[in-house]
């Protein structure tokens, strides 16, 4: 096989890989655009937004300087629902629990915490103490509606992550796409390389592997 031979084969074999790259690169950035577009537009229609200012100490966290960047904008990107998340959302319901006198409970340790505040009221009651019913009735009122609120906020906080989630495959989805856009113009090129130089070289006639005949 002569050398020129053996240079074209190799160039059309990578020229043939490159287009498979670039058939790759483009499904990669439709799955991007796909997953980026319907994070924007599922989130813009849950109409929510960042205040704009904050006065219940959540740029107070560590790490929660997103808040200040996103002020007053709709939320309607991954990165806005993950900010949103764990810094707006996440400081509410630890504030509320803590306003509420179970500072670090959440919406699961609450439910041992209201079966304990109602046994204390069907003891209350059958003391036949008004007041201690009343007291009784309150605490479990008050724990009642923490633990409702909690519910709600960790819904939202968890289906925002998710959307998060989400919305990270998009974004690697466009880096590998880039990538395979690179490596196919790479290949392109040195494809184009391999072609001038099956042409162009003067050992384009010489013979790299010999093969054997019988006769």
């Amino acid at each position: 096989m002569k050398r020129r031979t053996l240079d074209i084969a190799f160039s059309v074999g990578g020229a043939l890989f490159a287009v498979l790259l670039l058939i790759l690169g483009l499904v990669l950035s439709d799955q991007g655009d796909f997953a980026s577009s319907y994070v924007h537009d599922e989130l813009l229609e849950q109409k929510i937004s960042f205040p704009a200012e904050y006065n219940g100490g959540e740029t107070e966290v560590e790490g929660s300087g997103c808040l200040t960047e996103y002020a007053g904008t709709p939320l309607d990107s991954g990165a806005k629902a993950e900010c949103y998340a764990n810094y707006y959302i996440n400081t509410h319901l630890h504030h509320s629990a803590e306003g509420a006198g179970y500072a670090g409970e959440t919406y699961s340790s609450m439910g041992s915490i209201i079966g304990g505040l109602k046994a204390d009221l069907t003891a209350a009651q059958e003391s036949g103490d008004q007041a201690a019913i009343d007291e009784a009735q309150a605490a479990v009122d008050s724990a009642n509606g923490l633990r409702d609120t909690m519910f709600k906020g960790e819904t939202l906080r968890g289906l925002l992550l998710t959307t998060y989630g989400f919305s990270i495959f998009g974004d690697r989805a466009d880096t590998a796409a880039l990538v395979c856009y690179l490596a196919a113009a790479l290949l392109f090129l040195l494809s184009v390389a391999g072609i001038a130089h099956a042409f162009t070289s003067k050992h384009a006639k010489d013979v790299v592997v010999k093969v054997a005949h019988e006769g």
